[in-house]
Formats: structure tokens, C-alpha cells, sequence
């Protein structure tokens, strides 16, 4: 097993990833040795992460503070975007850190109540990690924490808009744009990104993740789909999911919705994640395209 290819796993999978998710591409002898070499580590049943989990609770503690924004996503096991290089923990408001003690992570400072903290924990609570991200971070980043949030059922959808109207921080209009459009049915934080880019190109087309389109009397669901204009959005992960069936399979899905009139595009993880603004002039040349017609 190449620890590379394990570690470019779990990056691409937004640091934490289910057995079922790992057992799809390594053998469960692999993930064992895995456990052992420190590779992964195993945060509960059912549950991997990257070893840094385990390092930003240890700041954490040292520094009797709290984890926050992305490392308090990861904590409550939802795949993010990006995986921090260093966890970032927040202090009370005013608390001097020795620049000495700051080694090795971010430091914010924050006002938080007993409510905004987890239970026995050392993390923000579920419903402030999401506003917190969706009012620090971009809204791509944002909204990735919030579909996982939602996927994970720790948060419901009326419980983030509530809680989002009553935002009175500053961040108030970015934390009401994810709250409006995050959702349970984007499968990772790659279709996640990839809808935000969408979002970005063309802010009033009703982008939707996983959108029933009936075709050759099957039900497809493209990633992400802007219905009006027939327009499908593909996040492709073939890199880890490559074998032949599911390459003919795909082939199958894009050749129908293409018959069925839908334009699709199809890109890379390489491509969302780190050419955005690429991705967005697509997007948005798709749509003028569509509007042209």
C-alpha cells in the first residue's frame, strides 16, 4: 500500500471518511495496517480521520481552549473542503498566548457560551461550527461544512435557518446565503464546491444537487443540475473509482442526459478545488450558451 495514495484519499475525501467509503478502494487488511502505522486513525466505529484529529485535540487542551471552524467540523466527523494544515483553536476574548505556546496551530478569539461548546467536548457546538464557517470562511468552504452538517443529521435544515435569522454577528448576509442553500443531498464536499462554483457563475439559475432527470426510463441524478436550462454539472472522481464497469457506467449516464437534451460538464477534483475561477467561467459560459439559444 502506498501511503501517498491513502493520504490523497482521505485529503480528497475532506479528511474523514466512513469504512464503507475506505473499503470501496483498499482492502480492510490495508486499513488495519493502515490503523497501525499511524497512517489513519480510527475516531469512532465506523469512522476514520487523519492523524492531525487527534493532534488538534491535544492543542486544544494544552491550551484549555476550543476547537473551531474547520478543525471543529472535523471533529464532529464532517468531511470540509480543505484540511487545515493547523488546527485552529479558539481562546476567550482578551486571553494573552505567549507567541511561544501558539506553535503549530491558529489562533482566534471568541466569545463563546457554555451552549456554544460541545458537550464533554473540546469544540464548538454543531449549529455554531456551521455558522462560524459559513461567516468566516468563503462561501464555497462554507457551504461544503453545512452540506455535511446537514448530511450528517446533526443539523436539520429548520434548526441552520432559524439559527441563521438569528445571526446577529458580524458575517450576518454570508451565514443567510449558506443557510439558504445548503443541503443534505450533495454526496461530498467535491459536489458541494463544485454547486458554490455554480452558485458563483450564475447566482439565479436554482442550482440543485442530485436533481431527478428521467431518462431512457431510468432516473439520473447529475451532481449538480440547473433544471431550466437543462445544464448538469458532473464532479468526476474516476481517479479512485476508476474500474471498467464504472467507467461504462458513466459513459451510459452522460451519452443519455446528452440525448435527453441536457448539457453536461464534467470536471476533475483538481479542477474544483484549486481552479475555481476556471470553473466558474465554464459554468457561466454554459449558461450564456443555454440563454443564447
Amino acid at each position: 500500500m502506498s501511503r501517498a495514495v491513502l493520504q490523497e484519499f482521505m485529503v480528497r475525501a475532506g479528511g474523514v471518511a466512513t469504512t464503507r467509503q475506505l473499503e470501496d478502494v483498499f482492502t480492510r487488511t490495508t486499513l488495519e495496517r493502515a490503523v497501525e502505522e499511524g497512517l489513519i486513525t480510527r475516531v469512532e466505529r465506523g469512522r476514520y480521520a487523519l492523524p492531525s484529529l487527534a493532534e488538534a485535540r491535544r492543542h486544544a487542551h494544552r491550551l484549555g481552549g476550543t476547537l473551531a471552524l474547520t478543525s471543529a467540523a472535523l471533529e464532529w466527523g464532517w468531511p470540509v473542503k480543505t484540511v487545515p494544515e493547523r488546527p485552529t483553536v479558539a481562546v476567550a476574548p482578551g486571553r494573552n498566548i505567549s507567541p511561544a505556546r501558539r506553535g503549530g496551530i491558529h489562533l482566534t478569539w471568541r466569545s463563546l457560551t457554555p451552549a456554544d461548546i460541545a458537550v464533554g467536548g473540546l469544540h464548538t457546538s454543531a449549529i455554531r461550527t456551521v455558522l462560524d464557517c459559513a461567516s468566516s470562511l468563503p462561501f464555497d468552504e462554507g457551504l461544503a461544512v453545512a452540506d455535511s452538517a446537514l448530511r450528517s443529521g446533526l443539523v436539520t435544515p429548520g434548526a441552520l435557518a432559524t439559527a441563521a435569522e438569528e445571526h446577529p454577528r458580524r458575517g450576518r448576509a454570508r451565514v443567510l446565503r449558506v443557510a439558504r442553500l445548503a443541503s443534505h443531498l450533495s454526496a461530498n464536499p467535491f459536489e458541494s464546491v463544485l454547486r458554490a462554483a455554480a452558485v458563483d457563475a450564475a447566482p439565479d439559475m436554482g442550482w440543485l444537487p442530485q436533481h431527478e432527470v428521467r431518462a431512457a426510463g431510468r432516473v439520473l441524478r447529475p451532481d449538480v443540475a440547473c433544471p431550466d436550462l437543462r445544464i448538469a454539472l458532473e464532479a468526476d472522481s474516476f481517479e479512485f473509482h476508476g474500474q471498467r464497469g464504472a467507467l461504462v457506467t458513466d459513459c451510459w449516464r452522460y451519452n443519455q442526459l446528452t440525448v435527453a437534451g441536457w448539457l453536461v460538464l464534467r470536471f476533475a477534483w483538481e479542477q474544483v478545488m484549486f481552479e475555481g475561477e476556471w470553473v466558474v467561467r465554464m459554468i457561466a459560459g454554459a449558461v450564456a450558451q443555454r440563454l443564447a439559444a
